[in-house]
């Protein structure tokens, strides 16, 4: 890994910063995509690495930003090995209240920016052989209620994932990860930092025995971007502790 080049979209606060920062550690170089300069310019300040690390911002839904992040990025590292998508947003309105410009923003930064960062980004991959990951969501495969938007824009981004796979292979790999529940809090910006709030059931509901760290999606997208993972594309990974394999009755 060392020497290569990744680019984390929303890599300035939660499961973003924690992928940025493990890769950061096997030393390849990182440039954070995020529209929060707050925080991208947070983990400039507090990085040991800071000739590796680089923060760009960055409007996933918008095609010019993409087309600038691209070039930037190649020209400040000399081209790309990983792509992780990974920004999104969500929305919680009941149905009835959730409003179609409320509907399509959702799906412009959760479906159509990834879309657009592979379109860029996939002839400076298959350069160096390289690898896309998607981080989608369990609510690609079940809901809450008032998660339409949200939910369908990850159901899309897992199917956008086996499309990609086969339209770039055997040049570029692309695998997603869809986590479950995975407590944030402590990697957020300082000024949105909260002290999380969990308790003995909620980590009891999960068959491995607890909620999810940042830590456990990082280290899958270091393995499938790794030399360790060059035979798996097209892909899905469900981390989330069980959950999606429990039955409940009430």
């Amino acid at each position: 890994m060392k020497n290569k080049v990744a680019i984390i979209t929303g890599g300035a606060q939660g499961l973003g910063k924690a992928i940025a920062l493990s890769l950061l550690e096997q030393d390849m170089a990182v440039v954070i995509a995020d529209c929060d300069e707050e925080a991208g310019k947070e983990m400039l300040e507090n990085s040991p690495s800071s000739g590796r690390l680089k923060f760009i911002r960055t409007d996933v839904a918008e095609e010019s930003d993409i087309r600038r992040l691209t070039d930037e990025s190649v020209k400040a590292f000399g081209g790309i090995d990983l792509l992780v998508n990974n920004a999104a947003i969500a929305r919680g309105q009941p149905l009835a209240q959730l409003e179609l410009t409320d509907w399509n923003r959702v799906m412009a930064v959760n479906l159509t920016g990834p879309f657009l960062c592979s379109k860029y980004m996939a002839p400076f991959l298959k350069e160096r052989r390289g690898v896309i990951i998607n981080i989608a969501s369990t609510r690609a495969f079940m809901s809450e209620a008032n998660t339409e938007a949200y939910s369908a824009s990850k159901g899309g981004l897992v199917a956008l994932t086996h499309a990609l796979a086969i339209s770039l292979g055997p040049g570029i790999r692309v695998n997603c990860i869809s986590p479950g529940w995975i407590e944030t809090q402590a990697w957020r910006k300082k000024s949105a930092r909260r002290v999380p709030r969990l308790s003995e059931a909620d980590h009891k509901q999960h068959p491995a025995g607890r909620v999810g760290q940042p830590e456990d999606i990082a280290s899958l997208v270091a393995y499938l971007a790794s030399p360790g993972g060059s035979f798996i594309t097209g892909a899905d990974f469900v981390v989330d502790g069980g959950m999606t394999r429990k039955m409940i009755y009430v």
